[in-house]
């Protein structure tokens, strides 16, 4: 790590030099001028690391931003990557999102490509990651580029990667990869013309969209009623047009979140997920009446789905499904339909799919988190993870799809709604029939990373050995890896059941994110359901041992 003053100036000139972004070059020139070694010291204190999450990162100046200096030498390794395969002739599709840079990225990217000896192919303008994530395997690809950072800060942006099966990358070919942009040079060596490239026509949009009506059964009730919010994202397009070629009314849009901005305005954090994110749709759906079954909302990229369902208990009169619950109402909804294949989630996410699976003699199988180990689960029929991630079309996209998953619940809706049910008397019946799975996390986010690793050493010295009176029945480091799972920094508890308090089983993995920096834990319990009737009550045991396992966890992490 650079500290002297005189060698963070040195490094800082030299990257200056070769910038060629004038915004970037401006931004860096007057930290140079301004001494402000504190901050030159954050921006050199290394190099943004390019793994299976690809890159992701604040944009600024510097080798630890995310900015046009750092796009080439990514592009320019992923290149002579395809090169060293075999791949040096092969197109790359390259798709992007409406953040700032994103469209300047794409275009460094496709003149990379060009300038390597290889064909390049932009999409037409902003859109969903899954419609990149289909055209790679549409048009032939042999890898594809999603410039986004998903549902991160505005300040935020990032670089996905795709290799020719249309899935994410895994080991070994990230580190590979690595290796191949350490070895660039000055950025003068990376020829980038300033033509040469494709610019798709609607053609590709057109394609996603038709193979879009095979997640949904013909004939099947359409009449569901959405409100929908695109989170200052790209899908509103996408997923209007989706909607209308099925035959859905067309959704309420969040007027207040309806155009793409990379500002992200209404939101502190543009995730579904976060505390505050769907006050707007909420809203909207009251303004329009009682007559609205459903909210849905995309993440910017509009790769991954929140639903949430009326609820007069709640101040808002709307209640956010989790993503496991929405995972098994989906996975339920598939095997009404006859689906064939394997089911697969991730260790994070709720373990009801494996019992939805074994009732319906589906297999089954748990990947480490990501997409990128869902998608490559042999023989697969349909993933999702707790993080709104469903992959319900994985022939025609092998990633988490968020235009896809909005139709194939909306239809689901249709079909309740037909019989006089919602959503929430479905999840009713699979409490009934396989025990009630609850969930929650504890999530912690950091300014320091540090704080992360003293958490995980804290326990890894010091393992629980029981949580909330369940005694830990078995812990794995998942650092070690498993018979069925490559190593990662996780632990993993399974908890014995309490009798008395009416829990059939629980189990905890604690894991840093790979996206932000966040330490998160994944907490589940199951408590059996004899009757209908018994279901408020096993509702409460569920919260209260979630609520105790919470407490003792961050206790013995020192969170």
């Amino acid at each position: 790590m650079a500290t002297d003053p005189a060698e963070l100036t040195h490094r800082a000139q030299a990257w200056l030099a070769e910038d060629p972004d004038p915004e970037t070059r401006d931004e860096l020139a007057k930290l140079i001028a301004a001494e402000d070694t504190d901050e030159l010291a954050a921006r050199f204190a290394g190099t943004l690391q390019f793994g299976t999450a690809g890159l992701r990162g604040e944009l600024g100046a510097g080798p630890m931003r995310m900015n046009r200096s750092v796009v080439i030498r990514a592009a320019a390794g992923l290149a002579a990557y395809l090169k060293a395969q075999g791949d040096g002739s092969g197109l790359v599709v390259i798709g992007y999102d409406a953040r700032h840079k994103s469209a300047d990225f794409a275009r460094d990217t496709a003149a990379v490509m060009v300038g390597a000896g290889l064909r390049a192919a932009v999409l037409p303008r902003p859109l969903p990651t899954p419609v990149l994530a289909f055209a790679i395997r549409h048009l032939g690809a042999v890898a594809g580029v999603e410039v986004t950072a998903s549902h991160n800060p505005p300040r935020d942006n990032g670089y996905k990667v795709y290799l020719g099966d249309g899935s994410q990358i895994v080991p070994p070919a990230d580190g590979e990869i690595a290796a191949e942009i350490a070895a660039v040079r000055a950025l003068a060596d990376v020829p980038r013309p300033e033509a040469g490239w494709e610019t798709l026509d609607e053609t590709v949009l057109a394609a996603y969209l038709a193979r879009t009506d095979a997640v949904l059964t013909p004939g099947s009730p359409r009449d569901t009623k959405v409100v929908y919010t695109p989170m200052h994202g790209v899908g509103r397009d996408t997923l209007v047009a989706a909607f209308a070629r099925a035959g859905f009314p067309a959704p309420t849009v969040v007027a207040e979140q309806a155009e793409p901005d990379p500002d992200f305005p209404t939101v502190a954090f543009p995730n579904p997920e976060e505390p505050g994110a769907m006050d707007l749709a909420f809203a909207t759906a009251r303004a329009a009446g009682a007559d609205i079954d459903i909210v849905i909302a995309n993440d910017p990229d509009a790769d991954r789905c929140a639903v949430a369902v009326p609820d007069p208990g709640t101040p808002d009169g709307w209640r956010m499904l989790r993503g496991d619950e929405v995972g098994a109402l989906l996975a339920a909804h598939l095997v009404r339909k006859r689906a064939a294949g394997t089911f697969a989630t991730t260790i994070v996410s709720s373990q009801l799919l494996s019992r939805i699976a074994a009732a319906a003699s589906l297999p089954y199988e748990e990947t480490l988190t990501g997409f990128k180990w869902l998608a490559r689960v042999d023989g697969l029929r349909y993933a999702f993870e707790e993080a709104l991630g469903y992959c319900v079309d994985p022939a025609g996209v092998r990633d988490k799809d968020g235009i896809t998953a909005a139709l194939l619940i909306t239809e689901l809706a249709a079909e309740l709604k037909q019989s006089g049910r919602t959503l929430g008397d479905l999840l009713d019946d699979l409490a009934l029939e396989h025990g009630l799975h609850a969930t929650d996390q504890l999530s912690v986010r950091v300014e320091d990373l540090s704080l992360i690793a003293d958490a995980m050493r804290r326990l890894r010295e010091q393992p629980p050995t029981a949580l909330a009176g369940l005694t830990v029945t078995r812990a794995d480091d998942l650092a070690q890896g498993t018979e069925t799972l490559p190593p990662t920094d996780g632990l993993r508890y399974y908890l014995s059941g309490s009798p008395a308090a009416g829990i059939e089983a629980a189990r905890v993995v604690v894991r840093p994110s790979g996206t932000e920096p966040k330490l998160k834990c994944y907490l589940e319990v199951v408590v059996p359901v004899s009757a209908p009737q018994a279901l408020p009550e096993a509702r409460t045991k569920a919260v209260t041992a979630l609520e105790s396992i919470k407490r003792d966890l961050a206790e013995a992490a020192g969170i």
